[in-house]
């Protein structure tokens, strides 16, 4: 099942949220950068990586002081350039893996890409809804929350959600 919401994705009622990142588990973005805020000294002592990430990677870690326990970490960037739509593909597949890898049944992501990113809105959101499973599965994610901060971009990935389910 696929939701839209308006809210604060650092408050999210989620067993993971998704974070953008770059190599270095360094925050892509506004949404990325309130979320290391709200979690605070212990949210930044479990992001920390010894060897930089290939963009298009995923990586669980704890939330520090985030509602939710877990968080997803996409990797968007590396050294060998800025974000792409093959990366956030890559990284939304391997999000989904990771998730049922560790038993993660509802998640809350932003539209992964757009903030920053090289992704429309609806491009965000359309890599979001073609990646996650869809299919049942007693392991996969079960729940996307897509987190929005508006009743107007609510309304609109709204729309686009349904028009792709």
């Amino acid at each position: 099942m696929i939701r839209v919401v308006v809210g604060d994705l650092a408050l999210a009622d989620a067993d993971a949220v998704v974070r953008t990142a770059n190599a270095e588990l360094a925050p892509l973005g506004r949404c990325a950068s309130r979320l290391d805020a709200a979690g605070g000294d212990g949210f930044a002592a479990q992001r920390r990586t010894a060897t930089p990430l290939e963009a298009g990677a995923a990586v669980v870690t704890g939330a520090g002081a985030l509602s939710a326990p877990f968080v997803l970490h996409v990797v968007l960037a590396d050294e060998r350039g800025p974000a792409s739509r093959a990366n956030v593909r890559r990284a939304l597949v391997g999000a989904w893996q990771r998730a049922a890898d560790w038993g993660l049944r509802r998640v809350a992501a932003p539209p992964v890409g757009a903030d920053p990113g090289p992704l429309s809105i609806e491009d965000a959101v359309t890599l979001l809804v073609e990646t996650f499973p869809h299919a049942p599965d007693a392991q996969a994610p079960a729940e996307l929350q897509i987190v929005v901060e508006g009743e107007a971009e609510r309304d609109v990935v709204d729309a686009i959600v349904r028009r792709l389910t």
